[in-house]
């Protein structure tokens, strides 16, 4: 079974889970990782910043994504990195 099939066909997952999974895949790099800002996710899709927040707990939960914080030299936060498990 091809890796999308396995979204689009997985029962668990919600509509907007699978729609911020394929945006991730989409926007990744060739080691699967992704590191757009929840408000860039949620303008490119038309969702709230809720939306896509729960959307991503929901992958992080089901074992979708792993998500690693970033951090500037200077200690402050940068975007979140997101890796896909495939």
């Amino acid at each position: 079974m091809s890796y999308f099939n396995e979204i689009y066909g997985d029962p668990e997952l919600s509509s907007k889970a699978k729609m911020v999974l394929l945006y991730l895949h989409d926007r990744a790099n060739q080691k699967g990782e992704s590191w757009y800002a929840i408000n860039t996710i949620a303008k490119n899709l038309c969702l709230s910043r809720s939306s896509v927040k729960r959307a991503m707990s929901e992958l992080i939960q089901r074992g979708k994504i792993k998500k690693r914080a970033r951090f500037r030299e200077n200690g402050g936060n940068t975007s979140n990195l997101y890796s896909l498990i495939v």
